[in-house]
């Protein structure tokens, strides 16, 4: 047994002491139980809390210093408090620690059902371990669809009439050869399209024998963490990032390297301070995920040679490098790189529409066959049909008129979205990342639950993703990513009125537990 209390009876030779300063009831760990450690130290939390045992707003220790004084792995301890934060236990507070939630009630919490990945069903003790610490995303801003919703297109500008066409066209010329599974690497004639499209708009260099058709950017990341990676490998994710990803690498059993970000993209330099042996880096550079920076030349540069220096692989997710509205649209990353170290992923999902599933990976020829492998052993190949629709959309030209109309959409969007933030909200609001892409980030003061106003919202079909789920540490900001792609721009206004009343109701709400303490 493992235990942790304020204050704990000392091991044989060891000094007594009360760890981090933070008092909270007993949590013990048994190494020898059939119940997995996540499972059991998210039954304590979850225990003492319902019991009273830990007060709304007391703080508990970090995963780190938690996962030290119970002398086992932190994944364990992320995995519970994951959990205990998906379920509205816990919550995260810029600079000051993770707490017990303050609004949830006794009553509140008592009510709820254990969930489904933790339940008491012995069947649940035979799955892997790494499938434990993933959450399962049904949080209303990751199910919803309307205002604010990260990733909606225009779906009232999309050319249906053409597209369905060329669906029809291609359906009816269906033949025996393209009902059979086709080649892995998608079609050779639709690898030509897209190799043309790549060398043109993005400046990426490659040919179609390097191009692997896939069933979007997450087919994508979870194929090159199939080929790149071993367990325990270390790995380079921008701070904060792309959750998903994050999912993608905890299945992998990958040691994730969070590398801060700031107003230059990823900081190259902190990244070699913490890892520099790490295997691989996944990276958003022409527009970062979520703050919206752009890398720098010079540090583009800085991480194409720590690859080459540490024989270490660059993924760039260039997932919606098309729209750009102060400037050009910015160049790959992989056309400055001599030596062959970075993998290239792209997608149609924001410039077409999500359930489309087509996207694509350049591939370094040294690492073809065994991508080529590996995507056998997962899916086999991608689908005919759309493939060959999507390449005579491109080719006939109606692709790049449609970006070129959605760009300025998208540019009328955006501004009547930040006009309207900075009339509810004032000068002093943060705005990020508005200079390109599809979202942009507002933060709100620290104390505010991003989480618990998003959670509110949805309830009046406002989707706010909250910033603060981007973060793979503790050391989170609270905000909001709003994607502005599915709302008109003369509905901005009433939609951003709205979630000022949610920022105040929350306002609100701290006011009035400060009084009361």
């Amino acid at each position: 047994m493992a235990g942790w209390e304020a204050e704990i009876e000392p091991r044989r030779g060891s000094t007594k002491k009360k760890p981090h300063g933070i008092a909270v009831p007993m949590i013990a760990v048994d190494r020898e139980s059939d119940k997995p450690l996540h499972r059991q130290i998210y039954d304590a939390f979850r225990a003492m809390i319902l019991e009273s045992r830990l007060q709304p707003g007391q703080q508990i220790p970090s995963s780190r210093a938690l996962a030290l004084d119970l002398r086992i792995s932190r994944i364990p301890v992320l995995g519970a408090y994951a959990q205990l934060l998906a379920e509205g236990y816990i919550e995260s507070r810029t600079g000051a620690g993770t707490f017990v939630t303050e609004t949830l009630s006794q009553e509140v919490l008592s009510s709820r059902p254990a969930p489904a990945s933790l339940s008491a069903d012995p069947a649940l003790d035979a799955i892997s371990r790494v499938s434990r610490l993933l959450p399962l995303e049904g949080t209303p801003w990751f199910r919803g669809s309307g205002a604010f919703s990260v990733g909606q297109i225009a779906y009232d500008h999309f050319p249906f009439r053409v597209w369905s066409d060329l669906v029809t066209h291609h359906a009816r010329r269906v033949s025996s050869g393209s009902m059979n599974y086709s080649d892995p690497m998608g079609s050779e004639e639709f690898r030509e399209v897209i190799a043309v499209y790549l060398r043109t708009s993005r400046a990426v260099r490659c040919e179609a024998s390097q191009i692997m058709v896939v069933n979007g950017s997450q087919h994508a990341l979870d194929l090159s963490a199939r080929v790149l990676l071993d367990p325990e490998s270390s790995v380079w994710i921008e701070e904060p990032g792309y959750v998903f990803l994050r999912h993608v690498l905890t299945l992998s059993g990958c040691r994730l390297v969070p590398v801060p970000v700031d107003n230059e993209g990823l900081n190259v330099a902190a990244g070699l301070k913490l890892c520099p042996e790490a295997r691989v880096t996944y990276v958003t550079p022409s527009h970062q995920y979520p703050l919206g920076a752009t890398m720098s030349a010079a540090r583009r540069l800085q991480l194409i040679e720590w690859a080459r220096r540490f024989g270490g692989w660059i993924v760039e997710d260039d997932y919606d490098s098309e729209y750009r509205y102060e400037s050009m649209p910015v160049a790959s990353m992989q056309g400055l790189d001599p030596s062959s170290r970075v993998i290239y992923i792209g997608t149609f999902s924001k410039t077409l529409f999500p359930s489309l599933r087509i996207g694509y990976v350049v591939i370094p020829p040294a690492l073809v066959d065994r991508f080529l492998a590996v995507r056998q052993a997962n899916d086999l190949s991608p689908s005919h049909l759309y493939q060959a629709a999507l390449a005579d959309f491109i080719r006939q030209g109606h692709f790049a008129r449609h970006v070129r109309r959605t760009r300025q959409l998208y540019a009328e969007r955006r501004n009547a979205l930040t006009n309207a933030l900075g009339k509810e909200f004032g000068p002093e609001l943060e705005i990020l990342g508005a200079e390109a892409g599809m979202h942009l980030v507002i933060t709100i003061p620290p104390g505010f639950s991003d989480k618990r106003i998003s959670a509110r919202a949805a309830q009046e079909d406002l989707w706010l993703w909250p910033l603060s789920s981007a973060y793979a540490g503790e050391n989170v900001r609270q905000g909001f990513v709003l994607g502005f792609g599915g709302t008109k721009a003369d509905e901005m206004p009433d939609r951003v009125r709205r979630l000022r009343m949610a920022v105040d109701r929350e306002s609100g709400h701290l006011e009035t537990a400060q009084s009361g303490h």
